[in-house]
């Protein structure tokens, strides 16, 4: 392995220079090379940095001066976070860093992730923060390969517990620099919705059949954080084609449950005119903790607990078929192709006779609604099989088939 890598140290060296060079000199001790970035605005490092907050300001037409006008923190830290972000994206296409790291409370966390979706995924990006994993952060501002780790006792001032996390910091970034597998940039990518191989089929029939047409297959967990990612990605053009065949997350969305992507789910790909092909999977069910107490509307549902972590209750015929008109919506908006594969006997393995979630009338409801909806310039497709039967998975690989022949899909980046 080459030991030369340089890592990006970014944070307000004013109030937290000591663990920022505390987190440095542990890198350079493991072989690396540090570039030290000043985000600070009122005051100064103890020691220069090698980006200073004037040439972060700077990076985008203004000045600290700018900043600190604006008499408001947030306005000022936004300033900060633009610039940041920009130097991000030119030291790393430049090839000057291979990693970044920022320690932050909510301020240095607000811009650490900026910078961590201004460098492309593969690279290592760090963010060691006193609300990591904290429902403070919204989803939609999570990079795709975010790393986070909980800054414990880091609010002011180098110790013992603080040390302990830094240096574990330092090590994971500086060894992900080291370990990582870049991407193929030249291998296209399909990205895939799905759930696990218990609950939904189709990612088994679809995966080798698409790795032997020559795409990579990325499938995202569509429990919030997948869409995340997934959207993440969407966002940056990265996929070939898309695969939206499962949409609970759009449903948690709706009725306010907090498994969710975030508001902009199944935007991206719609945006840029990425290639779609979309499916109604788990649109019948709403996901919640399951160590929450069970939403009283949902109480007399029907109710299946994954785990210790996610139960699902089913919705009603009426409030599939408002997913449906919701889901219709998002893809309409679209500037590229979409094609949307209707089964009729099921969209997961949890809605067939015996299961919890097996509602015959309210399966003819969504099914009727999504018949309705998806019109013109989307492409429908109605199926009279399940989710999980291999038919479903032929027609996906059917319309894959067809839009490579008419390079719809482009098998190059």
């Amino acid at each position: 392995m080459n030991a030369s890598k340089t890592i990006l140290v970014i944070g307000t060296y004013d109030t937290k220079d000591p663990e920022l060079n505390y987190v440095a000199d542990c890198i350079r001790k493991l072989g690396g090379n540090v570039i030290s970035m000043d985000v600070s605005v009122l005051g100064d490092p103890a020691h220069p940095t090698e980006i200073s907050k004037h040439d972060v300001a700077a990076a985008v037409g203004k000045t600290i001066d700018d900043a600190v006008s604006t008499g408001d923190e947030n306005h000022a830290m936004q300033i900060m976070a633009a610039g940041a972000s920009v130097l991000c994206a030119k030291l790393h296409a430049q090839g000057q860093i291979h990693g970044m790291i920022v320690l932050g409370g909510t301020m240095g966390t607000d811009l650490a992730l900026d910078c961590a979706r201004a460098l492309p995924i593969g690279v290592p990006k760090y963010v060691v923060s006193t609300i990591a994993f904290s429902p403070l952060i919204a989803p939609h501002r999570l990079s795709a390969d975010i790393q986070m780790i909980l800054w414990a006792g880091g609010l002011f001032g180098l110790n013992d517990i603080c040390k302990a996390t830094l240096s574990q910091a330092a090590g994971a970034v500086y060894g992900s620099a080291l370990a990582v597998e870049a991407p193929d940039p030249d291998r296209p990518v399909i990205g895939m919705m799905s759930f696990g191989s218990s609950a939904l089929k189709y990612m088994v029939h679809l995966r080798q059949p698409l790795i032997d047409r020559g795409f990579s297959v990325a499938v995202f967990h569509g429990t919030g954080m997948g869409g995340m990612a997934m959207e993440s990605l969407a966002e940056q053009g990265y996929f070939a084609a898309v695969l939206e065949l499962a949409v609970a997350e759009i449903g948690n969305l709706m009725v306010g449950s907090v498994v969710n992507a975030g508001a902009n789910r199944m935007t991206a790909a719609c945006r840029l005119g990425t290639p779609m092909i979309a499916a109604p999977a788990f649109g019948d069910m709403i996901d919640f903790a399951t160590w929450q107490p069970v939403p009283e509307r949902f109480r007399d549902r029907p109710y299946y607990a994954h785990n210790r972590l996610i139960a699902s209750a089913s919705l009603s015929g009426e409030e599939r078929r408002e997913l449906a008109r919701e889901v219709a919506r998002r893809l309409n908006q679209s500037k590229g192709p979409v094609h949307f594969v209707l089964p009729t006997k099921g969209v997961h393995a949890w809605d067939v006779e015996g299961m919890p979630a097996h509602d015959p009338d309210a399966l003819a409801d969504m099914v009727d609604e999504y018949r309705k909806v998806m019109i013109d310039p989307i492409e429908l497709s109605v199926l009279e099989c399940h989710i999980n039967d291999l038919a479903f998975s032929e027609k996906v690989l059917e319309v894959i088939d067809r839009w490579i022949a008419d390079g719809t899909i482009k098998m190059t980046r």
